[in-house]
């Protein structure tokens, strides 16, 4: 097999009308042809053997175009690539005084096929409401159905048709399933499931069983009743979906919710906190879950959503909390009971692949940002980087985290995983006397509640090692701090 990874180069900044950056989406290796969506260029990608073919969305309107994909929508059907996505064709880029922004008259959502053997693209499928400040759901997810083989689409990233449909493949029909909005998607056990999510916030889980045709619904009102370590999340924006082990995973901000089979049962799903950093914007969001090894890899992200251009004070607020970066992205691979970071990366890891014996992760150095950032270029560096599977088995690399306590308040963040490091310490400066819980709990299934340890915090320097701790981990701390720093160091 000709190696198509010595193929790869990096995207800079580029004409592509949206907010902020976009990346690399939809990272596909089927039969001899790697696929990616390269966003908000609106270029889809295809490498094969021979050659490059590059797709620039003209069956969906008119050059210059935008968009593409931003939530890793794809999915394999025997010869054929499903991708799906948005697509401003053309786009419309203007200034208002100091607002920045997108016309959505011309907003697309769509689905198109792609012939591995033909090399070939259709366009199956698209729609537009054609208002200057609304767009119809975006295609956030394509699911297989194939008991009746058809495609399931995600859509809540929108204002008007929004909820799971079923795509015909062949004549690009249309039916819609379910209003509630979900933004991700997968085959779990007999059902195709999907999440409940509104403004992208994680509600509950809705299914429908691929045999009968049935639709059920769980929603889910205190997260903290289900919460390993007894607390709450904040803005659990979700991120991906995949099942293993005969569960259901779905990432979300702040963490990761674990389904059993039984999901009328009571306790049939639990949240287990990972990566939690109050309000910032670090979160799996816009990112990929995948398989290997019998295992998930996934990434937390340290920049997935940001505001540089505010236009009130609420803006202000939010740019400080969505731009702080916490620390690196990770690299994470799960199997229960562990969970292990096996990469430290830079701002954003928007999609992840497998081929032979390497990884390929898509890359951005900048975040998708706000409306009113809206520029007439792509302003990210995006590359495909290439690595050696060998990382998921090796020692984890050193990871250093810095937060300011007003992030997260009383609340419980954390959840991290230490497993596979020797030296593991946590400084809290804090501005008073303080109190610290601390939470060790494994990914065991099924899903176990923590242990629980407490700390007394002084004013001043507070060095803590967490040596003796080799699961994961959370705190909380008895009073708000709105003056102090931790910073955790993992070696």
């Amino acid at each position: 097999m000709v190696d198509i990874t010595k193929r790869f180069y990096r995207f800079p900044p580029r004409f592509a009308p949206e907010w902020g950056s976009g990346g690399i989406f939809g990272l596909k290796y089927y039969r001899d042809t790697l696929f990616f969506n390269l966003a908000f260029e609106a270029k889809a990608h295809f490498i094969d053997e021979e050659k490059e073919n590059v797709y620039e969305y003209n069956l969906v309107g008119p050059k210059p175009v935008s968009g593409g994909d931003t939530y890793n929508a794809v999915d394999v059907v025997d010869d054929f690539i499903y991708f799906g996505g948005w697509v401003h064709a053309p786009a419309l880029y203007r200034r208002e005084g100091d607002r920045r922004t997108i016309s959505f008259v011309n907003k697309y959502s769509h689905v198109h096929e792609y012939n591995v053997k033909e090399k070939k693209v259709r366009l199956v499928w698209k729609e537009s409401i054609n208002h200057p400040t609304d767009w119809t759901g975006e295609v956030s997810e394509i699911v297989y159905d194939p008991v009746s083989d058809t495609l399931l689409i995600a859509r809540a990233d929108g204002h008007k048709n929004l909820g799971v449909f079923s795509l015909e493949r062949k004549n690009g029909k249309i039916v819609q399933l379910t209003g509630e909005p979900a933004l991700k998607g997968t085959i779990f056990l007999d059902s195709a499931f999907f999440d409940i999510s509104h403004i992208g916030y994680f509600k509950g889980l809705q299914f429908i069983d691929l045999f009968d045709k049935r639709w059920s619904k769980i929603y889910v009102e205190d997260f903290s009743k289900i919460s390993v370590d007894g607390g709450n999340v904040i803005r659990p924006f979700v991120g991906s979906m995949i099942s293993a082990y005969a569960r259901l995973f779905t990432f979300v901000k702040g963490g990761t919710f674990v389904a059993e089979p039984s999901l009328f049962d009571k306790d049939s799903i639990k949240f287990v906190r990972l990566f939690d950093f109050g309000y910032s914007g670090y979160a799996p969001s816009r990112t990929m879950a995948i398989t290997f090894g019998g295992g998930i890899i996934t990434a937390f992200n340290s920049f997935t959503h940001g505001l540089v251009f505010p236009q009130n004070e609420l803006e202000k607020k939010v740019m400080e909390e969505q731009n702080t970066i916490i620390g690196p992205s990770l690299l994470i691979y799960i199997t229960p009971p562990m969970a292990r970071i096996v990469g430290a990366f830079g701002a954003r890891i928007t999609s992840i692949e497998t081929v032979g014996d390497k990884i390929l992760l898509g890359t951005s150095t900048v975040a998708n940002l706000a409306r009113f950032d809206a520029m007439p270029i792509d302003v990210g560096y995006r590359e495909i980087v290439v690595l050696d599977n060998r990382i998921i088995f090796e020692k984890p690399p050193p990871v250093y985290f810095m937060l300011p306590t007003r992030l997260v308040s009383t609340l419980n963040w954390g959840g991290i995983p230490l497993y596979g490091y020797k030296e593991t310490t946590l400084n809290i400066d804090s501005s008073s006397d303080n109190r610290l819980y601390v939470y060790e709990y494994d990914l065991s299934l099924p899903v176990d509640d923590a242990e629980k340890v407490v700390y007394e915090i002084k004013k001043g320097k507070n060095i803590l090692s967490l040596k003796d701790f080799k699961k994961i981990v959370s705190f909380k701390l008895e009073k708000e701090d709105v003056f102090g720093t931790i910073n955790i160091d993992l070696n």
